[in-house]
């Protein structure tokens, strides 16, 4: 989780990941960022992304990245 949470300062220092759980929902994390970061976890963590796994409560809080990266391996 803390390489999860070193990728996500990287892409947005100015988030707070800790606390945050609407990342999409309320637009934090647009297309840009999103893509981004889909190419960071294949890289770091050595899983393929599903375009059709690409859905907000996938992406909406550091843990539910981080649960969706573990669901990968």
């Amino acid at each position: 989780m803390e390489k999860l949470m070193e990728l996500l300062r990287e892409l947005r220092p100015d988030v707070d990941f800790e606390n945050e759980t609407a990342l999409i929902d309320d637009g934090i994390l647009g297309s840009f960022d999103i893509t981004a970061l889909v190419n960071e976890l294949m890289d770091e963590f050595d899983v393929e992304l599903d375009l059709a796994d690409l859905e907000p409560e996938n992406f909406n809080s550091a843990q539910a990245i981080w649960d969706y990266v573990q669901s990968l391996k």
